[in-house]
């Protein structure tokens, strides 16, 4: 799953304004990838983009969860690209296929269990080739992973495993004028304080 618009400075580059409810969409399983992976740049676009991401991982089926009990049923947490092909994210209202395609949703490389780290308070990081995009600090999260936890956890049942990306902070490829796409050999790179960084290499299809 990944949450939208969830970064202060995100939704002020963005011209939009801060969601009055979380934003949410889902992500095929078919789009996670290798943390030191590839990232196909798809035939059918190249309007093809980074998100530098918190992760976090559910440890305990749960239903029902409040925002004070959250933090027992997170496993722990990653660094993510939620890779995103923009003409077709927008190509209707619902986020999900330009959000799913095949290998744009790589995660890891650790899992950073809750006792190592307070997550809300992390340097994030994207860098495009050594070019550096994105930074900015956990602190700017609009709704954190407690609030999505309690959130969505009122609707369906977290299961151990279940992935959610946090969404992304300022300095996206889209906003940029002109945009500032990827490209076949570009390598990108997110890294968070504290979780680790992954790296991936952009292939085309």
């Amino acid at each position: 799953m990944g949450i939208g618009l969830n970064y202060a400075d995100h939704a002020a580059e963005a011209k939009m304004d801060i969601p009055a409810e979380q934003l949410w969409f889902s992500k095929a399983v078919t789009s996670v990838a290798d943390p030191y992976g590839i990232i196909e740049a798809p035939k059918v676009s190249t309007a093809l983009d980074y998100e530098a991401e918190l992760v976090f991982v559910i440890g305990k089926r749960c239903r029902h969860v409040s925002r004070v009990d959250a933090r027992s049923v997170i496993f722990g947490y990653c660094a993510g690209n939620d890779v995103s092909v923009r003409d077709w994210q927008f190509k209707t209202s619902q986020f999900m296929l330009g959000k799913s395609f095949d290998t744009h949703a790589p995660f890891g490389p650790w899992i950073v269990t809750p006792d190592e780290i307070d997550p809300y308070d992390r340097d994030i990081r994207c860098f495009v080739n050594g070019e550096r995009r994105q930074s900015s600090n956990t602190r700017q999260l609009i709704y954190n992973c407690y609030d999505q936890v309690a959130f969505l956890s009122q609707a369906m049942t977290l299961e151990p495993g279940d992935v959610f990306f946090t969404g992304t902070p300022s300095g996206v490829g889209a906003v940029m004028k002109p945009p500032r796409w990827l490209k076949d050999g570009d390598v990108v790179r997110v890294q968070i304080e504290g979780i680790g960084a992954i790296e991936n290499t952009v292939r085309s299809e």
